[in-house]
């Protein structure tokens, strides 16, 4: 095997986010739903001799050492893997959305170089090094739709009916410390079970983050006034600045400014790379 290409990073939406609490450490404790969705980045691999890791990009400019760069070295360090990879990144999932795109990319990193360079590594071995890149990092490994709690450690699936959802990401970013550090953050909602959202998967809870995010963000607040316009119940997922609505039987979207990303999406099943590790031994 010497290549492999046009393999998919897939986005996700957080369908609710509560704080819960906050550790002595710091941490914050939360609950939340990721669910994936078909808005995804592409990479391509090509195993290459001698070590060398290198990456292309093919759309947007990254940062020099991103989570791509850091996941393929951290592999490369961990299995003493004498091989190197070119790495080709067509960026589509926007930055500072909330919706993942970093992590998904570092774990689909993972999950191909474990097959490129014939590693053999187990889920589990790859998850405990996707932690050392990001606390999202092992949802995406899994690859299911998932109920988290704790720091984001604790992931249990969850089966979720078909649906589209708008996603607008206005052209301004959030920066998540500043939102946890806010004194304003709500860090005490009554913590949910899973049976209550179960019944009512898309009408579920709401996100914490949101009121401090749409102060620091007016585009935040402006975006979900788009959906509130068009008859729609908008949420911004994860630390924003992206927001969504569930597209309802209809409905139409009004218009949103032109310099900014606005695209329909369908959830997904499953991870497109669910089963390329398998459960360690």
């Amino acid at each position: 095997m010497k290549s492999l290409l046009d393999v998919p990073a897939p986005a996700k939406l957080n369908l609710f986010l509560h704080i819960t609490g906050q550790r002595p450490d710091g941490y914050h404790l939360l609950q939340s739903v990721f669910m994936l969705i078909d808005w995804c980045d592409t990479l391509h691999f090509e195993k290459r001799p001698g070590g060398g890791i290198s990456r292309e990009d093919l759309t947007l400019q990254l940062p020099p050492e991103d989570l791509i760069i850091r996941a393929a070295k951290l592999l490369q360090e961990q299995t003493g893997c004498p091989y190197g990879v070119h790495i080709s990144v067509e960026k589509q999932i926007p930055a500072q959305a909330g919706m993942g795109g970093g992590s998904s990319d570092a774990a689909t990193c993972l999950l191909a170089l474990n097959q490129l360079w014939g590693l053999d590594l187990g889920l589990q071995t790859l998850e405990k090094l996707g932690l050392q890149l990001g606390a999202d990092v092992p949802f995406f490994l899994r690859g299911q739709n998932a109920w988290v709690e704790g720091i984001g450690e604790k992931i249990s699936p969850v089966e979720l009916p078909p649906a589209e959802f708008w996603v607008i990401k206005p052209p301004s970013g959030v920066e998540t410390s500043q939102i946890f550090k806010h004194p304003e953050l709500n860090r005490s909602t009554k913590p949910a079970i899973i049976s209550l959202f179960a019944a009512e998967p898309y009408d579920f809870g709401r996100n914490d983050l949101q009121p401090v995010a749409s102060a620091i963000c007016p585009d935040v607040h402006q975006a979900l006034k788009v959906f509130a316009d068009s008859g729609l119940n908008g949420k911004m997922t994860g630390s924003g600045s992206a927001v969504f609505a569930r597209c309802t039987p209809g409905a139409s979207l009004n218009p949103v400014p032109n310099h900014w990303q606005v695209r329909k999406c369908s959830n997904l099943d499953v991870h497109p790379l669910k089963g390329w590790a398998s459960s360690d031994s």
